[in-house]
């Protein structure tokens, strides 16, 4: 992925987690992949008392699932690819998510711009059939008012989000006067949005470290750490080879189930492992991030969910005080970054324009921009847009028939991971985790389906609430803005990172006031932050809101080089190494201060 340029040898001084690996070198069950499934999976099987580990090679959420349209959806769109199980599965979770992660997940209302009234109703069923895109045709309002009664059908049991509702060409521009004033009409509904995946995603890993700190065993009966990555296997005896890419050494690991998360990559993943897989056919998906006030505005706190000229489905949608634009849907080569083109920024360009024709946007705007490869099945001929966004789970064992495994020892089963989306994650664990039982022997213990996950347990439920919790947890340097960025940051979690600030004297950082001294050391000692870069895209919002100077990197690695053991070259390599994931991967420049 290419994130990951260099290695540093004194970059082992903290590795608490790779070293709890290297120590006891065997679990039942091994994760390969760090992404939001693999490390659902992670906690889901710490949950039922397995002793698991899990590797990822770069940081958590590195990949797709830090590349997402930050949608938590019903995936309306998968009704005419005749996906039933997958909406209905995507709406049980999408209100399952605002419950259970309700510091992160949020209801977003969502308006769709229609340009017609029968538009499509030819085609639709020929696309519903073939998966075939013929010449491509906006859906009108009769077909888009049939998905979202459907949908609405699906998500009536839960009841968290309101019905959708149409208004004609008048009404419509009434509530959005900016949208084009060729539309007909609008239909609106509710959907919810992943406002922070990343920190989700660590969330939910670090409920399964938790859940296997009561055991017996050496590190406990969960383990987990990034920048490890899959080297080879030798399926005689069920055994890995893992290397820790931050200190370059190399060590053996052995597990009953390996189970394969790493998304597009799972081919790659299993040709390691010596078992060469065709399962996987990636598309790439890029967006840009907007500081665009009068785009924002024109949005009205809601997002613009529609259908571009090429039949693409395309979202404008507001986060915080920036702007979302996305998504493409192209064939990935699996040999090249995936990266945001000039292309693909032009087609943005295009399609805000195709919406709100009286707002101009230019390069000047864009703060961030990024790309990932969605873990999607091969599918050949079928276009993009209408490959399966659903799962499925291939089983091989390790060595292959006729083949035997080493004396005494028995072969390695593993299971692959084909598709899966952020929505589903937590089903898709289950189900995971159900297989990885039946090969151990095991009875589930519990589900997940309505345990809080990490700062979710008790989230204030209403503006009210959250308004108390801040008044309660301001201290001397603590005032009311400064909370509120913890609580949007950690959840609840925040009352053990208010904890840790007000123990001893602290410092809010030069270059931001969204950071202090102590919390970077927090994040240092308890979160695995191994790249400068891991604090600025993945700790924080501050790359996604472009809000990255040259003092904000010198700064930041100025003190986590003093929690980390970083060496004077070290810190000046990290510097290096933000400043070209920035720019290589997001189109950010930031200049170096000369120090």
């Amino acid at each position: 992925m290419g994130h990951n340029s260099f290695s540093g040898s004194a970059a082992g001084t903290h590795r608490t987690s790779a070293y709890a690996l290297r120590e006891r070198p065997a679990a039942q069950v091994l994760v390969i992949g760090g992404g939001i499934n693999g490390v659902g999976t992670f906690r889901d099987l710490a949950l039922q008392g397995v002793d698991v580990a899990l590797v990822e090679r770069g940081d958590y959420c590195q990949g797709a699932s830090g590349a997402s349209s930050h949608m938590i959806h019903g995936g309306i769109r998968y009704l005419e690819n005749g996906e039933f199980r997958l909406v209905q599965e995507s709406v049980v979770e999408r209100n399952r998510l605002l419950k259970i992660a309700p510091h992160y997940v949020k209801p977003l209302q969502t308006t769709i711009p229609i340009f017609s009234t029968f538009s499509g109703m030819l085609s639709a069923p020929m696309r519903f059939l073939t998966h075939k895109q013929g010449k491509p045709k906006e859906r009108g309002a009769f077909l888009i008012k049939l998905g979202l009664s459907i949908y609405d059908f699906f998500s009536r049991d839960g009841g968290s989000v309101p019905r959708h509702q149409f208004r004609g060409r008048e009404n419509a521009l009434a509530e959005l006067p900016r949208l084009h004033p060729g539309i007909k009409y609008t239909a609106t509904y509710f959907d919810a949005s992943v406002h922070n995946p990343e920190r989700l995603t660590l969330d939910v890993l670090q409920d399964g470290e938790k859940a296997g700190t009561g055991s017996a065993l050496p590190g406990g009966s969960a383990r987990a750490s990034n920048y490890v990555s899959l080297v080879s296997m030798d399926p005689a005896a069920g055994t890995v080879v893992l290397r820790d890419e931050l200190s370059g050494e190399e060590f053996t690991f052995r597990a009953d189930v390996i189970v394969n998360t790493t998304g597009a990559w799972v081919d790659q993943t299993n040709a390691a492992m010596g078992s060469a897989t065709r399962f996987m056919g990636g598309t790439k998906g890029s967006h840009i991030v907007l500081d665009h006030p009068e785009l924002l505005a024109a949005c009205n706190r809601r997002e613009i969910f529609f259908e571009h000229t090429d039949g693409r489905i395309v979202l404008i949608y507001p986060m915080g005080d920036r702007v979302l634009v996305g998504t493409t849907d192209v064939d990935a080569d699996m040999s090249e970054d995936a990266v945001c083109t000039e292309a693909e920024i032009d087609y943005f360009f295009d399609l805000v324009g195709h919406v709100f024709p009286s707002i101009s946007v230019n390069r000047d705007q864009i703060v961030y921009s990024f790309a990932g490869v969605r873990p999607l099945p091969r599918h050949d001929e079928t276009q993009p847009g209408f490959v399966s966004r659903d799962y499925r789970i291939e089983r091989s064992e390790r060595p292959a028939a006729g083949a035997t495994a080493a004396p005494g020892g028995k072969a390695a089963v593993v299971l692959s991971l084909v598709g899966g989306k952020w929505t589903t994650f937590r089903a898709l664990a289950e189900h995971l985790g159900n297989d990885v039982l039946r090969e151990l022997g095991m009875e589930r213990k519990t589900t997940t389906a309505k345990l809080a996950i990490g700062g979710g347990v008790g989230f204030p439920t209403t503006e009210d609430g959250v308004q108390d919790w801040i008044k309660e947890h301001m201290a001397p340097g603590l005032d009311a803005r400064r909370v509120e960025g913890l609580l949007t940051r950690y959840g609840t979690r925040a009352e053990a990172v208010i904890a840790y600030l007000t123990a001893g004297e602290d410092r809010k950082l030069r270059s931001t006031d969204e950071l202090s001294v102590r919390e970077l050391e927090f994040m240092a000692a308890n979160e695995q932050v191994g790249h400068l870069v891991d604090v600025l895209i993945r700790r924080t919002s501050l790359a996604f809101r472009g809000l990255v100077t040259g003092e904000l990197l010198n700064e930041v690695a100025g003190v986590l080089a003093g929690e980390l053991g970083w060496e004077p070259a070290r810190c000046d390599a990290e510097i290096e190494h933000a400043q070209h994931v920035l720019q290589h991967f997001h189109g950010v420049t930031v200049h170096s201060l000369v120090s």
